[in-house]
């Protein structure tokens, strides 16, 4: 039996190992912490500064070396062993320590922050808050999401009353189960925020943290607004845009009567079907009277009176079917300067990062690719003028 003493006991400390799996057999090497991450990421260049000792191993704890017939089966013959510790170095699975996973944690917790206090704003001021401010909101943010997903035990069931503006509560003045889902119901349709992990990119948290501190508002925030260059020639200024396309549902309807056959008949139908007709033949005859009386009270209506009666009809229709230079300036928040240049029309302003996209897929669709979109600020953070 071994006796672990001082002198004889090795405590891997300051070693990362790098595993891999393949030929059915476990390879790893023993690597110096914090070193694979910059190899992998090109910026440590030299080996000797990666590996501990350069040699492929069963077991670094036990000191277990491959030996070479298992380095062959797996890795190949004539397969160098500087060849197979980069092999095992690039694709193989990293151990991180506590420490090491810590520190991770904390560098994509300070991406997250600082990308997130670039993008947001006070939308009063228009000016960026603090990375401290930021930080102190998405802590508030966590606590208020982890609390939501610890209250999930429903309460057992009571009386419940009336109030006066309709609201049913409980006799000790809770309110029921049923308002206490609705609660829940539309507090779970808002993002919520838990915390950063290492597992994904900064980026894509940051959107995360936005979305939830925007929808929660722990402070006033809003997203830095886009300065934008939009050039439409003007010979498509004044067209029309398509309107929307509108569902009519009493085409599905008809569509599918009329795909059914018809039913026969019956004598007591047929009775009463008789009597709807002789009905329905003195109502139309008393429609055609009234239609003749309003078209002879047109025909002895004044022409200015029809002419302006036509001219609010073509106002409507033009309201609803509006030019694309009322598109292009329906997406911009704020217009700093408009000019025309030869044949083209330049529009600069200031735009939300939700209309972006749908600006960029207007103007690609309508003038078919002679229009463009240049961002000239992502994030408008505080603008002098223009405020």
């Amino acid at each position: 039996m071994v006796i672990n003493q001082p002198s004889n006991q090795i405590r891997l400390t300051n070693v990362s190992l790098v595993r891999l799996k393949k030929g059915k057999r476990r390879f790893e090497i023993a690597c110096y912490k914090n070193k694979v991450l910059e190899w992998r990421s090109g910026v440590e260049k030299d080996l000797d500064n990666v590996l501990q000792i350069p040699a492929v191993f069963e077991s670094v704890s036990r000191g277990q070396i491959a030996n070479k017939f298992e380095l062959e089966n797996a890795f190949g013959q004539d397969t160098p062993v500087n060849d197979i510790i980069l092999e095992i170095l690039g694709k193989g699975e990293l151990q991180v320590g506590e420490k090491e996973r810590h520190a991770q944690l904390d560098r994509v917790h300070n991406e997250v922050v600082d990308i997130v206090a670039g993008k947001l704003v006070d939308p009063r001021t228009k000016r960026v808050y603090t990375t401290g401010m930021i930080e102190k909101a998405l802590a508030e943010l966590s606590t208020l999401g982890a609390q939501a997903h610890q209250s999930h035990g429903e309460r057992p069931a009571a009386s419940s009353t009336a109030t006066p503006s309709g609201e049913t509560t409980t006799a000790d003045g809770s309110p029921t189960a049923a308002a206490a889902a609705d609660s829940k119901a539309k507090a779970k349709d808002l993002p919520t925020w838990t915390g950063v992990v290492a597992t994904r990119s900064a980026k894509s948290q940051a959107l995360d943290a936005m979305k939830a501190l925007i929808a929660h508002q722990p402070i006033p925030v809003a997203r830095a607004r886009m300065r934008l260059r939009v050039t439409c020639p003007t010979s498509l200024l004044k067209l029309s845009t398509k309107p929307a396309p509108s569902s009519v549902s009493t085409s599905g309807n008809a569509s599918s009567s009329l795909g059914s056959p018809p039913a026969m008949p019956s004598s007591s139908t047929s009775r009463k079907h008789s009597r709807s007709k002789s009905k329905s033949s003195k109502q139309n005859k008393s429609d055609g009277e009234t239609q003749l009386t309003s078209s002879t009270a047109a025909a002895s209506q004044d022409p200015a009176d029809q002419a302006a009666s036509v001219a609010s009809e073509d106002s409507t229709t033009n309201k609803t079917r509006a030019t694309v230079k009322d598109r292009i300036l329906s997406y911009v928040e704020q217009v700093e300067s408009q000019d025309t240049l030869e044949q083209d029309w330049e529009v600069l302003g200031f735009v939300e990062p939700g209309a972006f996209k749908g600006l960029t897929e207007f103007i690609g669709a309508e003038t078919k690719g002679r229009g463009r979109v240049e961002v000239l600020d992502m994030a408008v953070i505080f603008h002098e003028g223009g405020d």
